[in-house]
C-alpha cells in the first residue's frame, strides 16, 4: 500500500505538554501519525492558558501558542487523579507505538505509567521522556521551563551587550531547539524497532541538548581556557558585523562583511564614500580595531534607506545581509508565501488563524496540517469509542464516574 505520509499508521499517545513534547509530536502528526493528546479539564495544559489569545479573549481553546504547537492532533481527557484512570491509560498504551511525556521525573512513576510499567503491557513501546535535566542525576527533579534551561546551559550568559546585564534569547529557548533532536531520536528508535522488534526508553535532557548549540564556545574553553563573553552583534573575525538602523521606526538590517571581496562590494553599495578608503578601515584587522567608528558611519547611511532596500542592494552585490523582520513582515514575506509556510486551518472556536507549517519538505510525502489544534476534550467520543475501541457503555460509565473529566 502506498502511503501518503511518512508516519501514516503510526500511533502516538502524547502525555507531553508545554513546548518540547508537543512540538515534537506535531512533526509526527503533520507527517501522518495519529497523535492522541491526553489532557485534563481539571488541570489544563500550561500553554492552553498562555497568551496571545485570539481577539485578546482568554480561553483554553484560544491560545496562539497551543494552537500552533498542536495542529493535526486529537484531544482526549483523562483524570489521572481517579483510581480507575490508570487502567484506561494502559489501554491507550497498548494501542500506541510511541508514548511521549514531558513531566518532572517521578510523575509518570507516581501514576505507575513509567517505562518499566508500560513495557509490561506493550513490550515494544518507544517511550520518549523529556525534562529539564533528564531522568537521572542529582538535579533530575528540579522543575522549570526552557527559560531556566537556557540560562543553565550558558546561552543567556553570552547573549546581549558586554556592558549590560544578559539580554537572553526570546522565550523558552530550549523548548524550540530540542524538538529537532527529539524527532530524530524517535525516528531512529522506530527504525531500530523495525529491524529488531524491540522498543526502548529515550531520555532527552533539555539542558544537555542545548549545549550542542554552544559547541564552538565550549571547545574554545576546553582547548584554550577562554570564557566566552557577551559581544552583542560583534564578531571576532568580521567587520562590519551587526544590525544597523534603517529608515522608519525600529527597523534594522543585519550586515556581515567577512572578506576583502565583500568589503569592496559593500563600498560600492554605499557609493564608495571617502571614509571607506581611510587607513583605519584599510584591512580586516584595522576595521576590527575601529568597529565603533565603522558602525556609526554605516548606521548614518543605512538610516536613510528602507530596510528591504538595504537588504536587497547588499544581497545583489554579494554582501550577506538580512532584514530584521517583525510578525507582520513574516506573514507578508513573499518567500514564506511561495513556500506556503503559514497554514490557515479553520478552528471551531477561533475560526481561521495562521500557524507555522513544517519547514522541511519531503518530495514524495510532504507534511500537511491535517486539522486545527483540538479544543480540550473535543475528540473524547470519537477516540474512545472509535480509535481505542471502548464500547458506548464503557465510555458513558467512564464519563459518569469522572474518569473522563
Amino acid at each position: 500500500m502506498t502511503r501518503r505520509f511518512v508516519f501514516e499508521g503510526l500511533k502516538v499517545a502524547d502525555f507531553s505538554w508545554v513546548g518540547v513534547g508537543p512540538i515534537t509530536t506535531r512533526y509526527l502528526a503533520d507527517h501522518g501519525a495519529t497523535v492522541l493528546r491526553i489532557e485534563s479539564t481539571g488541570r489544563p495544559e500550561t500553554l492552553r492558558r498562555a497568551s496571545p489569545f485570539q481577539d485578546n479573549i482568554e480561553g483554553v481553546n484560544r491560545s496562539g501558542y497551543f494552537n500552533n504547537f498542536n495542529a493535526s492532533k486529537y484531544s482526549i481527557t483523562l483524570n489521572m487523579a481517579h483510581p480507575h484512570a490508570r487502567d484506561v491509560a494502559l489501554r491507550i498504551c497498548r494501542w500506541a507505538d510511541v508514548l511521549t511525556e514531558s513531566f518532572r521525573p517521578g510523575v509518570m512513576e507516581k501514576w505507575r505509567l513509567d517505562y518499566e510499567s508500560v513495557r509490561t503491557v506493550k513490550p515494544d513501546i518507544i517511550y520518549f521522556s523529556t525534562s529539564m535535566q533528564g531522568q537521572t542525576g542529582p538535579r533530575a527533579h528540579m522543575t522549570g521551563f526552557g527559560v531556566q534551561a537556557a540560562s543553565m546551559a550558558g546561552i543567556t550568559y553570552v547573549t546581549g551587550w558586554p556592558d549590560r546585564v544578559p539580554a537572553g534569547p526570546y522565550g523558552a529557548y530550549t523548548d524550540t531547539i530540542n524538538p529537532h533532536l527529539a524527532a530524530a531520536a524517535i525516528a531512529a528508535a522506530l527504525d531500530y524497532r523495525r529491524r529488531t522488534g524491540q522498543g526502548q526508553h529515550l531520555d532527552l535532557s533539555q539542558y544537555e541538548g542545548a549545549l550542542l548549540f554552544l559547541a564552538p564556545l565550549l571547545m574554545q574553553y576546553a582547548v584554550n581556557g577562554t570564557v566566552a563573553e557577551r559581544a552583542a552583534n560583534r564578531s571576532p573575525c568580521a567587520a562590519p558585523h551587526g544590525a544597523y538602523p534603517c529608515a522608519g521606526e525600529d527597523r534594522w538590517c543585519a550586515i556581515a562583511v567577512r572578506t576583502e571581496e565583500e568589503w569592496s562590494a559593500f563600498r560600492r553599495v554605499l557609493g564608495d564614500p571617502p571614509w571607506t578608503r581611510e587607513e583605519r578601515f584599510a584591512t580586516p584587522q584595522a576595521r576590527l580595531q575601529h568597529t565603533d567608528e565603522l558602525d556609526t558611519l554605516i548606521g548614518a547611511w543605512t538610516s536613510q534607506h528602507p530596510v528591504r532596500e538595504v537588504m536587497r542592494r547588499m544581497q545583489e552585490a554579494g554582501v550577506p545581509a538580512g532584514a530584521a523582520l517583525d510578525g507582520r513582515d513574516l506573514l507578508e514575506d513573499p518567500q514564506l508565501a511561495h513556500r506556503r509556510h503559514f497554514a490557515r486551518p479553520e478552528h471551531p472556536e477561533i475560526g481561521p488563524h495562521s500557524i507555522d507549517a513544517l519547514a522541511h519538505r519531503m518530495s514524495k510525502s510532504p507534511p500537511r496540517v491535517r486539522m486545527p489544534a483540538p479544543c480540550l476534550g473535543e475528540h473524547n467520543a470519537t477516540v474512545y469509542t472509535g480509535i481505542l475501541g471502548f464500547s458506548d457503555e464503557e465510555f458513558a460509565e467512564l464519563v459518569t464516574e469522572g474518569v473522563i473529566d
